[in-house]
């Protein structure tokens, strides 16, 4: 794994770490690419169940290293920019979106800065749990940018479209105690990255094949017109009746043990 980005994977949970404490895990190309790595492995990894994303040292991230990219010139920028035949999302984009691409919950561990890029990768995960000293910020307005790391989708499915608009336009930081009342923030841990773990343990006792479709049916929700809405709903809980996991996860709660569940 690439030295930026940290795996270990325990008990069928992943525990994801930007590993550049020195710069608050700002974000260059290698810190990228090694994101994007990360997520690729865990696409394929033998009975993961959940994810935990976060940052080492002060910060979850304070943003794009632009010094770095400035140095590698226009290579940078073409490389930022490419998109895979895997994905509609370019290399900013994936480093976001490759945790909704992941089947199993993601879980994002915010502690200090989250500017930029850095917050919209926490937009990218299923739950964000917050430390008191978190701080979020749609910084991009510093810079003279705008959201492309997948925030123009993220961001919306979260606020409503005044308080997106106003975070973007104005770059203000958002504390935690509000980033909670807004919907950033799913709730407020005094040690998030512990709670998100002992979270992920949770979540990995439950049945995993009701774990993803949950997953798929919550996350497609959203852009599905009521009929076929409903039509994802019956088909995805039709192949959980009657199986091997959904039985035993009935079997265990009458007799009162803990399921042995088979991972998908």
């Amino acid at each position: 794994m690439s030295e930026r980005v940290s795996v270990s994977v325990t008990g069928g949970v992943a525990d994801v770490r930007l590993q550049r404490p020195d710069k608050r895990n700002a974000l260059d190309l290698p810190m990228f690419e090694g994101l994007v790595a990360a997520g690729q492995r865990l696409m394929s990894e033998p009975g993961l169940r959940a994810v935990v994303l976060s940052g080492e040292g002060k910060a979850f991230s304070a943003g794009l290293d632009f010094m770095s990219f400035v140095a590698l010139g226009q290579e940078g920028t073409t490389k930022m920019l490419a998109r895979g035949p895997e994905s509609p999302a370019n290399l900013a984009q994936r480093v976001a979106w490759i945790w909704r691409e992941l089947p199993v919950p993601v879980i994002a561990a915010i502690h200090g800065p989250a500017f930029g890029g850095g917050l919209q990768i926490a937009l990218g995960a299923d739950v964000r749990l917050l430390g008191p000293d978190a701080e979020l910020s749609v910084m991009e307005i510093r810079w003279g940018l705008i959201p492309d790391m997948t925030g123009s989708r993220t961001l919306l499915e979260l606020l409503p479209l005044d308080v997106a608009m106003e975070l973007t336009f104005t770059g203000r930081i958002v504390r935690a105690e509000e980033a909670i009342r807004l919907g950033l923030g799913t709730r407020l841990e005094a040690d998030p990255h512990a709670a998100a773990l002992a979270l992920a343990r949770l979540i990995a006792t439950k049945s995993p094949h009701a774990i993803r479709a949950g997953k798929r049916l919550l996350r497609e929700a959203r852009g599905l017109a009521t009929a076929p809405l409903f039509e994802l709903e019956t088909q995805l809980q039709v192949e959980l009746l009657g199986s091997h996991n959904q039985l035993e996860a009935v079997s265990a709660n009458l007799q009162k043990r803990e399921p042995v569940f088979e991972d998908p």
